[in-house]
Protein backbone atom coordinates (compact mmCIF):
# COMPACT_ATOMS: atom_id res chain seq x y z
CA UNK A 1 0.00 0.00 0.00
CA UNK A 2 2.73 2.65 0.67
CA UNK A 3 5.60 3.41 -0.67
CA UNK A 4 7.52 4.73 2.27
CA UNK A 5 7.84 3.35 5.80
CA UNK A 6 7.55 6.11 8.70
CA UNK A 7 11.32 5.62 9.11
CA UNK A 8 11.82 6.45 5.52
CA UNK A 9 10.27 9.74 5.19
CA UNK A 10 12.42 12.29 4.41
CA UNK A 11 10.19 15.08 5.30
CA UNK A 12 6.35 16.27 5.73
CA UNK A 13 5.88 15.94 2.58
CA UNK A 14 6.56 12.35 2.45
CA UNK A 15 4.32 11.80 5.43
CA UNK A 16 1.28 13.34 4.11
CA UNK A 17 1.63 11.84 0.96
CA UNK A 18 1.94 8.35 2.77
CA UNK A 19 -0.94 8.93 5.14
CA UNK A 20 -3.08 10.47 2.26
CA UNK A 21 -2.77 6.94 0.65
CA UNK A 22 -3.79 5.44 3.87
CA UNK A 23 -6.60 7.75 3.87
CA UNK A 24 -7.92 6.35 0.33
CA UNK A 25 -7.25 3.06 1.30
CA UNK A 26 -9.67 3.42 4.18
CA UNK A 27 -12.59 4.98 2.58
CA UNK A 28 -12.25 2.48 -0.02
CA UNK A 29 -12.57 -0.35 2.50
CA UNK A 30 -15.17 1.66 4.31
CA UNK A 31 -17.31 1.95 0.89
CA UNK A 32 -17.38 -2.04 0.44
CA UNK A 33 -18.39 -2.67 4.15
CA UNK A 34 -21.03 -0.09 3.31
CA UNK A 35 -21.91 -2.57 0.30
CA UNK A 36 -22.14 -5.72 2.67
CA UNK A 37 -24.49 -3.76 4.98
CA UNK A 38 -26.44 -3.04 2.41
CA UNK A 39 -26.61 -6.74 1.19
CA UNK A 40 -27.30 -7.73 4.62
CA UNK A 41 -30.39 -5.92 4.27
CA UNK A 42 -32.06 -8.39 2.32
CA UNK A 43 -31.77 -11.29 4.83
CA UNK A 44 -33.27 -9.18 7.65
CA UNK A 45 -36.71 -10.42 8.71
CA UNK A 46 -37.73 -7.01 11.10
CA UNK A 47 -36.86 -3.64 12.21
CA UNK A 48 -34.45 -5.19 15.25
CA UNK A 49 -32.93 -7.17 13.04
CA UNK A 50 -31.49 -4.48 11.20
CA UNK A 51 -30.19 -2.70 14.66
CA UNK A 52 -29.04 -5.52 15.54
CA UNK A 53 -28.23 -4.42 19.37
CA UNK A 54 -26.53 -7.70 20.36
CA UNK A 55 -24.42 -7.97 17.63
CA UNK A 56 -23.14 -4.35 18.04
CA UNK A 57 -22.67 -4.57 21.05
CA UNK A 58 -20.84 -7.58 20.51
CA UNK A 59 -19.04 -5.96 17.21
CA UNK A 60 -17.48 -3.03 19.28
CA UNK A 61 -16.01 -5.05 22.31
CA UNK A 62 -14.38 -7.08 19.45
CA UNK A 63 -12.85 -3.95 17.82
CA UNK A 64 -12.04 -2.55 21.09
CA UNK A 65 -9.88 -5.69 21.71
CA UNK A 66 -8.24 -5.48 18.31
CA UNK A 67 -7.48 -1.77 19.12
CA UNK A 68 -5.77 -2.56 22.32
CA UNK A 69 -4.02 -6.00 20.44
CA UNK A 70 -2.59 -2.74 17.77
CA UNK A 71 -1.67 -0.60 20.47
CA UNK A 72 -4.73 1.83 20.10
CA UNK A 73 -6.74 3.87 22.24
CA UNK A 74 -10.16 1.39 22.30
CA UNK A 75 -12.12 4.34 23.54
CA UNK A 76 -11.22 6.21 19.98
CA UNK A 77 -11.72 2.67 17.56
CA UNK A 78 -15.28 2.35 20.09
CA UNK A 79 -16.12 6.01 18.86
CA UNK A 80 -15.00 5.33 15.52
CA UNK A 81 -16.97 2.05 15.16
CA UNK A 82 -20.28 3.37 16.88
CA UNK A 83 -20.38 5.95 14.82
CA UNK A 84 -20.15 4.58 11.75
CA UNK A 85 -22.17 1.76 12.21
CA UNK A 86 -25.15 3.95 13.55
CA UNK A 87 -25.10 5.83 10.08
CA UNK A 88 -24.93 2.42 8.48
CA UNK A 89 -28.12 1.12 10.51
CA UNK A 90 -30.02 4.31 9.52
CA UNK A 91 -28.75 3.34 5.60
CA UNK A 92 -29.95 0.08 6.05
CA UNK A 93 -33.18 0.24 7.88
CA UNK A 94 -33.83 2.49 4.58
CA UNK A 95 -33.14 0.15 2.49
CA UNK A 96 -34.90 -2.46 4.26
CA UNK A 97 -38.02 -0.45 4.62
CA UNK A 98 -38.04 -0.37 0.31
CA UNK A 99 -37.18 -3.47 0.08
CA UNK A 100 -40.40 -4.31 2.08
CA UNK A 101 -42.48 -1.92 0.34
CA UNK A 102 -41.89 -3.77 -3.05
Amino acid sequence: MNSLTPQACTGLDDIRAEIDQIDQAMIRLIGTRRQYVMAAARFKTDPTAVGAPERFKTMLEKRRQWATENGLHPDLIEKLYSDLVHHFIKEEMQHWQALQAS
